[in-house]
């Protein structure tokens, strides 16, 4: 595989194309379906990316579409190559979410939201393996470490010469708060969100309690963005056991509008970064629970 081709963009960038040249043809997704006696389901799939296109599946749909121009039809095929090769992450075995690494690794900024713990690119590797142990119910200790290289070979991203990921992310008080692993682990974890937060291309901001209801009530999301004009921005809901997608430019602009509403109630990074040190406090006794200190909240 090429160093720089990435399987889950390329079945993207593939699908995309092959969608462009359906609406150019005016065709529908049943009609397709009826000439190519296939499935809506699969041209849908393939249209978003969701499924591997084969070399003979562009053949046809190129045929359908009267695609007349050689040097068109063999970039969709070199595209379709792409498309059925591993990425890094195959190389760790059945890795979930195989397909927003892909995606992730491609994006050129991400904004996200976390409500109950700290974001994985953000995770020290201790937190990320109570994380992982703790939320995953009867995890073998191989998986547990499975993971966790999977989630710090994925942070490189942000330590990238000449061209690190953006990262903005903002994060609900609740995420300070919640013990995960030892006190230790808590007061390290902390720490590196002060001394990360710092950097250029990274901002983080904190969500305290009291600014009551806000649109990320209803739970995690990321915004993905990428330097490609052809790829578009998207959403992405992450579940337990499957993900969502939302590629509509109406979806992707009411996260967007969402977002700022986060990032406008939140604290200033300058802010943060002292809320944060205030918390971290809380770690530093003997006794942490219902009644350790809670910090006040500073000057946005």
């Amino acid at each position: 595989m090429g160093v720089n081709v990435n399987p889950t963009v390329s079945r993207r960038r593939l699908g995309s194309e092959l969608r462009r040249l359906r609406e150019m043809r005016g065709m529908t997704t049943p009609q397709v379906a009826e000439s190519l006696l296939i499935s809506e389901s699969k041209i849908s799939l393939m249209e978003n990316g969701r499924r591997l296109i084969k070399l003979r599946d562009v053949r046809d749909l190129c045929g359908l579409y009267g695609v007349q121009d050689r040097r068109l039809v063999n970039h969709l095929m070199q595209l379709a190559r792409e498309s059925g090769q591993q990425g890094w992450w195959n190389a760790y075995g059945d890795t979930p979410y195989g397909a927003y690494i892909g995606l992730e690794a491609e994006a050129a900024a991400i904004r996200c939201y976390e409500p109950l713990v700290i974001p994985g690119l953000l995770q020290t590797p201790a937190y990320a393996r109570a994380v992982i142990a703790g939320s995953i119910p009867q995890v073998a200790a191989e998986q547990v470490a499975t993971r966790l290289r999977v989630r710090l070979r994925r942070q490189r991203r942000l330590g990238a010469r000449g061209n690190p990921l953006r990262l903005w992310a903002v994060l609900d008080e609740s995420s300070l708060r919640r013990v995960v692993g030892r006190r230790e682990v808590m007061r390290e974890q902390l720490d590196h969100l002060i001394h990360i937060g710092s950097q250029p291309h990274i901002t983080v901001q904190v969500l305290p309690h009291d600014v009551g209801a806000h649109p990320g009530v209803s739970g995690q999301f990321a915004l993905l963005e990428f330097a490609d004009a052809a790829d578009a921005s998207l959403v992405y809901l992450e579940r337990f056991t499957s993900d969502l997608y939302l590629e509509k430019r109406s979806d992707v602009r009411l996260y967007s509008d969402m977002y700022a509403h986060l990032q406008a109630q939140g604290l200033s990074p300058d802010g943060t970064r002292n809320f944060i040190d205030e918390a971290n406090k809380a770690y530093v006794g003997k006794e942490f629970g219902p009644d350790a200190r809670t910090p006040s909240r500073p000057d946005p």
